[in-house]
């Protein structure tokens, strides 16, 4: 059966796709979301070494208990960040990627070190509350801030929800990460980016040099969206991602 994979965003979990999951599965689709490792309802970061790479090889590991060679993925912010590295490590299993206001950059210096900062001082705290706090405005567009109540006190509650070992760990992943546009480049599927036009976090000249990589690249742009579009226009998310999945369908998905 065609599959996709949804990877969510940092630091929240599968219930971000909860607006558009069931929409894509009626459409025909097999669909996983899984909590990344820290997040839901996930094992903890132990012994690992925190990286993007574990993160995609646990997906790998996931597809490989259900017997599915060949998925689509499609990851939001940090879950973007995992799609990429799974097209880098097995590029041969993913049959298309969908990236959800996401960047294929890796940090500067000085955004590296935040990260790292911001990991201690999370562990210091032994929780995730001042981080949430300030990581919220970030995440949802002023227009969903000024106008959907609802939506924020659903993002807020998600945010409540993290865990200080996954918060930790994946600063520490996501300050590692290899710069991507390469690995876009060279990949041979179709590429589908999404972004919201509020978004200042992955800007739209971030999203254009996505483009400009990818080989085969559809870019939909969503009005009045901040930096979780899944969550702030799940219709509107949804109706790109299905377009792209029928464009994408495949015997071999």
């Amino acid at each position: 059966m065609k599959t996709v994979v949804f990877l969510h965003a940092f630091p929240l979990d599968h219930r971000m796709w909860d607006g558009i999951a069931d929409d894509v599965a009626i459409s025909g689709w097999q669909v996983f979301t899984p909590d990344l490792r820290g997040c839901g309802s996930s094992a903890d970061w132990k012994e690992q070494e925190p990286s993007l790479r574990v993160l995609a090889e646990d997906v790998l590991s996931l597809m490989d208990n259900y017997g599915i060679s060949n998925f689509v993925v499609a990851g939001c912010s940090l879950g973007g960040y995992v799609a990429m590295e799974l097209i880098r490590i097995a590029p041969s299993r993913v049959a298309a990627a969908i990236l959800i206001d996401t960047k294929a950059s890796a940090d500067n210096e000085e955004q590296r070190e935040n990260r790292l900062r911001v990991a201690s001082q999370v562990e210091e705290a032994k929780n995730t509350e001042a981080f949430c706090r300030l990581m919220l405005p970030n995440l949802l567009g002023k227009t969903t801030t000024e106008q959907s109540p609802e939506i924020v006190e659903y993002t807020k509650a998600l945010l409540q929800d993290s865990r200080v070992n996954g918060v930790a760990n994946l600063q520490r992943a996501m300050s590692k990460r290899l710069d991507s546009h390469q690995v876009l480049s060279d990949f041979q599927g179709p590429i589908l980016s999404i972004r919201g036009s509020e978004d200042t976090v992955a800007s739209a000249a971030d999203h254009s040099r996505i483009m400009n990589a990818a080989r085969d690249g559809i870019h939909v742009e969503l009005s009045e969206c901040g930096h979780l579009a899944p969550i702030e226009k799940p219709k509107e998310t949804s109706d790109a991602v299905i377009d792209f999945l029928n464009r994408v369908s495949s015997p071999t998905c």
